[in-house]
């Protein structure tokens, strides 16, 4: 499969070197341009080019960048692109990070707002997942104790073919529904950074409240701004 990612830090580059390790075909983008990625291009034996460029390079496109820098994309980043070709968005909302987005403090779901500045609907998978895990926890399908993803996004046969790359990186995907259903996933939500196989994945999605995501954000954004803040 011919994949597009827009996103080099380290749940990009880490799916590009999984990806590639699975003979798929990876062009990968960054926002300083292909002439930065050459090196770690050549090395996982990935194409470098640009986010336009891996826009336009797959069946599948990943756009996997802090918040903040989705308003950076160019608006005709997806202009002329097939409606067939599916996108992902793996991004979280932290407000330490990113500035306060007020649709998403308003209640937007976050990756409902993503694709409100893409111009097209997303499917949100490979949030809640670090990149060492991403990196070095895949198990063939049935191994006891396969950490299980969380797939949300519209429309199902889009989400459905999400599932199947999931699968395919060594972890069991979990139908979450449609991307309304994605505040299950965000940050400080009981399914979010766990590790979690598919039964007790399936039970944290169904303990997550919706009137906690202020609660939820909160917790997860007090983490990252003591981590910002950290001593050097």
């Amino acid at each position: 499969m011919r994949i597009g990612i827009i996103g080099a830090g380290m749940i990009g580059g880490t799916l590009a070197r999984r990806l590639v390790a699975l003979g798929h075909e990876v062009a990968l983008a960054n926002s300083r341009g292909p002439e930065t990625l050459r090196e770690l291009a050549a090395e996982i034996g990935a194409k470098a080019v640009s986010a336009s460029e891996a826009a336009r390079s797959g069946e599948i496109v990943i756009v996997t960048i802090p918040e903040r820098a989705v308003m950076d994309l160019p608006k005709d980043l997806f202009a002329g692109v097939p409606n067939d070709v599916v996108v992902i968005d793996t991004g979280n909302y932290y407000p330490a990070r990113d500035g306060r987005i007020a649709a998403i403090e308003d209640g937007q779901v976050e990756s409902g707002w993503v694709g409100g500045q893409l111009g097209r609907p997303v499917i949100k998978v490979f949030n809640n997942i670090g990149f060492k895990s991403l990196l070095e926890k895949g198990q063939p399908k049935g191994a006891a104790g396969r950490v299980a993803l969380p797939v949300s996004g519209d429309p199902q046969a889009a989400r459905s073919k999400v599932m199947h790359l999931v699968e395919d990186l060594g972890f069991d995907a979990i139908d979450v529904g449609g991307l309304e259903e994605s505040w299950r996933q965000q940050p400080g939500t009981p399914a979010y950074a766990k590790d979690l196989d598919a039964p007790r994945l399936n039970a944290a999605l169904a303990s997550a409240e919706r009137s906690r995501i202020p609660e939820y954000r909160k917790a997860a954004n007090d983490a990252v701004r003591a981590y910002f803040e950290r001593p050097q």
